[in-house]
């Protein structure tokens, strides 16, 4: 036992004033990039256009944030130092906050734990200075800035040594701080952001985003582009929606646009970054038909609300944030999201097309020799044709120099077809992919991806508009639950009655099932309703019983779709061309594989050596 405590009756100490910033800073921050997001959004807070952060050794040894906002006068530096001390936030509200900081302690924490100096000037008052260091305030001195503020914060967690052992090795500290910076840059477009890395002889820059001019949505697509890459924003759809106070913005990728992991998934609440279980289920459950299970959807969305509206102020990090209507805000993610994805139609992502080109890259033999020759109009090739050999032109209006099989040869299609988005079949290779035809270069069907999709889309269409056929059980099955999670089940009756799952009452917390649905066939009804529970408890929401029925609707697809090596004609062909180009989401199967695959003229013939 500690000597400082006695072993008779314990008595009640106030802690000092260092040991409550020791504590509080170890949960605020948490490790180099928690100072760093603190620090960013403090420069946010003062109005800053332009933010400079330079960390050295993973931010161990160096933090510097320097910024060209408001700035602050020489009396108010102490002020900044102390305990819940903010200009954020006049205390009598505390759901309205409209701003990232608001409790007033990551300054005094990061003094507590590490030595940090203070530079700022705010317009009309002279530059001043402080340093604290292990919780130990030094006297304001004058010192030389034009405007801003800049905070350097040297040997992090130097007076709690032990918390040093925690932390991860440099470069893994690094790359969190990049990460903490880019979803900072994707909350603020019209903001300037460097990152640069001090920890060698000369700076480098890890990351430079300049602020972006234009409208928002112009705006959020350049830094999104510049901060996720060109691919995103190239396969992204622009979000727009709107539901009783909450609005919906941002961009989510193409389905055959996804990730392996769930690392492009940026969520933002009144634009402050959050992690949040409720947001990243109702992401998840808006692409759960178009992706297989292990692959992550990528996007960037953005909730904006009244401050009223949302509570913020339920995690020290604030990484988490609480609704007051939940269900309200994961019903406008899913439905915005499949909006979005719908009217994107029969759309694939452009990474198919490149991958396919860089597998079909011939290997270099030797030094590579490039020929150059203009393409001529379609009529000067037949009337160069026909002058070269009269008895290959009448063959050539035919076949136009394809090579199929007689028997399964299409009958040419008109022009026009070829101006439509998947273009006009030209032939069948393999017996399972259909070679079409478009205006500025060919596609590739897989024919039984394409038409399971298609064939999906009109199950679920169908069960939309009949609704889900229920099976009565001669026998009501009983299942005991608590009398809690009876409750939460009954809550949701009207809506698992739709889906074909009729439940009701049974005494204390005894639930009796009278139907479920027929085209699942015979089911174990108390393992299905403790897996709806383990699902409400975890994301709030269940959909496990409408994900069961349409995994069922998408193997009948399947078994019910054009199989791999069946011969089509022509008109077969076109047709199935034509519902892809009707039908949403027909870009790529129910597994989330491609159905199709674009490639342009100018690639293909890059790959030839004309271009």
């Amino acid at each position: 036992m500690s000597r400082k405590i006695s072993r008779g009756q314990p008595i009640i100490r106030q802690l000092d004033e260092g040991a409550i910033n020791r504590i509080a800073a170890g949960e605020v921050v948490e490790r180099p990039a928690s100072a760093v997001k603190e620090l960013v959004e403090n420069a946010l807070d003062a109005g800053a256009k332009s933010i400079e952060i330079t960390v050295s050794c993973g931010g161990k040894s160096l933090i510097r944030v320097a910024d060209d906002g408001c700035g602050m006068r020489p009396d108010d530096l102490p002020l900044a130092l102390s305990r819940h001390a903010t200009s954020k936030l006049d205390g009598e509200d505390l759901l309205n906050i409209n701003s990232f900081g608001f409790r007033g302690e990551a300054l005094p924490s990061l003094g507590a734990v590490g030595r940090l100096r203070i530079t700022s000037r705010a317009e009309g008052s002279d530059g001043a200075e402080i340093t604290v260091s292990g919780g130990a305030l030094s006297p304001v001195r004058p010192a030389a800035l034009n405007g801003g503020t800049v905070v350097e914060l040297r040997d992090l967690f130097y007076a709690t040594p032990a918390r040093l052992k925690f932390l991860r090795t440099d470069r893994a500290e690094m790359q969190a701080i990049s990460d903490t910076v880019k979803r900072l840059a994707m909350a603020e477009p019209f903001v300037g952001f460097t990152l640069r890395d001090a920890s060698g002889d000369e700076p480098r820059v890890l990351f430079r985003a300049e602020a972006e001019n234009g409208n928002l949505f112009n705006a959020l697509r350049d830094r999104l582009r510049a901060v996720l890459g060109r691919d995103f924003a190239s396969n992204a759809l622009a979000i727009d929606a709107e539901r009783e106070g909450f609005h919906l913005t941002g961009y989510a990728a193409l389905p055959t646009y996804s990730r392996g992991s769930a690392v492009q998934q940026f969520l933002f609440v009144n634009n402050r970054p959050v992690r949040d279980k409720l947001l990243i289920g109702a992401l998840r459950g808006a692409y759960h038909d178009l992706l297989p299970r292990d692959r992550h959807p990528a996007a960037a969305l953005f909730v904006n609300c009244a401050p009223q509206l949302v509570d913020v102020n339920v995690h020290p990090a604030k990484s988490e944030v609480r609704f007051r209507d939940p269900g309200l805000v994961r019903g406008l993610i899913v439905s915005g999201l499949r909006h979005a994805l719908a009217e994107a139609g029969h759309r694939a992502s452009t990474t198919v097309a490149s991958a396919t080109l860089g597998a079909l890259q011939p290997e270099p033999q030797g030094p590579a020799r490039v020929y150059q020759m203009d393409r001529t109009s379609a009529g000067a090739r037949a009337a160069s044709f026909a002058a070269q050999s009269p008895q290959f032109a009448e063959v050539a209006e035919s076949y136009s120099a394809r090579v199929v099989e007689a028997e399964s040869a299409p009958e040419p299609a008109e022009p026009s077809a070829e101006q439509l988005p998947l273009g006009a079949a030209r032939g069948q290779v393999h017996e399972n992919y259909i070679i079409a035809q478009t205006g500025t270069g060919m596609v590739i069907v897989d024919q039984h991806a394409a038409h399971e999709r298609l064939v999906y889309e009109k199950l679920k269409r169908q069960m939309a508009e009949t609704g889900v056929a229920a099976q009565s059980l001669l026998i009501p099955e009983i299942v005991e639950l608590s009398d809690g999670d009876s409750a939460r089940l009954l809550d949701l009756s009207e809506e698992l009655g739709k889906l074909g799952l009729a439940i009701e009452p049974f005494g204390g917390g005894a639930v009796a099932v009278r139907e479920t649905p027929a085209i699942l066939g015979e089911v174990d009804a108390g393992a299905l309703l403790r897996d709806i529970l383990d699902e409400l408890e975890d994301q709030g929401d269940s959909q496990l019983l409408q994900a069961r029925i349409e995994a069922i609707l998408s193997r009948m697809a399947c078994h019910g779709s054009v199989r791999s090596g069946r011969r089509m004609r022509a008109e077969e062909m076109n047709a199935l061309l034509r519902e892809m180009e009707a039908t949403p989401h027909s870009g790529q199967c129910n597994h989330g594989r491609p159905t199709y695959v674009e490639l342009q003229l100018v690639d293909i013939e890059k790959l030839f050596g004309r271009r």
